[in-house]
Order: C-alpha cells, then structure tokens, then sequence
C-alpha cells in the first residue's frame, strides 16, 4: 500500500465517524496492527487486508492501491466541456467515442505532469483500443439514459463509430467542478486535436510511455507521465 493512502486512511475513518476499533474488527485485524497500518508503521498489507479495507471504505482495490479516489461527478462535467467545444464540422460537431475517451485521458495525466495529482482521479487501464477507466462506459450509459448526451451509431467502411453529443436539454447545466486553470487546459489539449482524426489521437496515446510500459489490463500509474517530454504529454 502506497504511502499516499495511509495519508488518507485517518480522514475515511473520521468522515465515516468510526473509531480504529472498529475498522480493525470490520477487516479482521487487531487493533494495534490496524493503528500501525494507519500510521504508517506496517507498509505492507497481504491482499485480503487490501481488499477488505477497500470493500469497508467503498472504494476498489485500484484506488486504495493508487491513493486517488474517483471523482465521477466531475469526470461527467469534464466529458460535458470537451462536449461543448468546437471540434470538426465533419461530423457536424460530434466527436467519436474514442477520441473522447482519448480527450478525457489526455486531461488527466496532463494535469497530473503539472500538479501531481489527476483531474478526475479515474484509474485507466491499458486496452488494446487505448487507455479507459472502466468507469467511462458505465458513466456515459447513464448520461444517456439521464437524457445528458446523445449517441449516435453510424458506419464507417466496416467499422462501427459512436458519435457523442449533448443533447439540447442539457446546455444549460453549469460546470461547477471544474476550475478555470482546468478548464483552460482542456481548451489547449481540444484546440490541439479538435481537426484532427481518431486514429491519429489513437496513436500519440498508444506511443506515450504510461501506455507502453504497462501491461494489458493493468492500472496505469499516473506517476509515469513525468518521464515524458513537456510537448509529448498532450
């Protein structure tokens, strides 16, 4: 367990207003060993305590791992923003599933080169179509089903491609997560590729080093990002 996580074990136990004891009985530990756990002293953890502090606290594996919580609320609203920014007239406005995906990507770990911490705190896997929260498919069903976006399937030689959009009911929910450095960056990253296609957003991503380095399927450590040079990061 990273040292980032011990840092915030205190602050879940004291939100929930639980007392160490309880949380030591909850992942079946004694007391003192869950008191070194959380001060630190006792850094490393055998999976089953991992996954029981994770099931306890609500949260996945990935992200007591991390130390970085998901934020899904403001990973929607940064989806709605890059929504809301011109992108190429070819397909009226509408930008292609992975492409957002790619946007979305490309904020986050932009953001973290900067500030050391990730935008929405989404944990991206490797996949052989690119780096993807799990989340992102989960969460754009429910903005569709919300009525916050609209996705159209189309045909492209073989190949199916879903075009996003917000839907016109939506436009006048206000962003209020996202802070204006935030969304200055994701201006300059949509400016970047807005006329160019998928594919070539697709291949920058897959040539970056967090994507190279990792395994199928596995956690893609933010950290990584600094190795990159300042003008390969978006």
């Amino acid at each position: 367990m990273t040292n980032k996580y011990i840092e915030q074990l205190k602050e879940f136990r004291l939100k929930r207003g639980l007392s160490q004891e309880q949380v030591a009985q909850a992942i079946g530990v004694s007391r003192p060993t869950y008191t070194a756990i959380e001060s630190g002293k006792k850094q490393e953890l055998d999976l089953g305590e991992a996954q029981k502090l994770a099931n306890f606290f609500g949260i996945s594996l990935g992200e007591l791992i991390s130390g970085t919580i998901e934020n899904v609320e403001k990973y929607k609203q940064m989806i709605l923003l890059y929504l809301r920014m011109k992108f190429s007239s070819s397909r009226g406005g509408k930008v292609t599933k992975t492409k957002l995906a790619k946007l979305l990507y490309l904020a986050d770990f932009a953001w973290f080169y900067d500030h050391m911490e990730s935008m929405s705190g989404m944990q991206y896997k490797k996949f052989a179509y690119g780096p993807v929260p799990d989340t992102f498919f989960r969460v754009l069903d429910e903005m569709e089903e919300g009525g916050k976006i609209n996705v159209a399937r189309t045909k492209e030689g073989e190949k199916d491609v879903f075009l996003i959009s917000e839907s016109e009911s939506n436009r006048n929910e206000k962003i209020t997560t996202i802070s204006g450095e935030e969304q200055k960056l994701m201006e300059k990253i949509a400016e970047k590729w807005k006329d160019k296609n998928t594919q070539d957003i697709v291949t920058f991503t897959h040539n970056q080093l967090p994507y190279t380095i990792c395994r199928y399927n596995e956690v893609i450590p933010y950290e990584l990002i600094i190795q990159e040079n300042p003008g390969d990061v978006y």
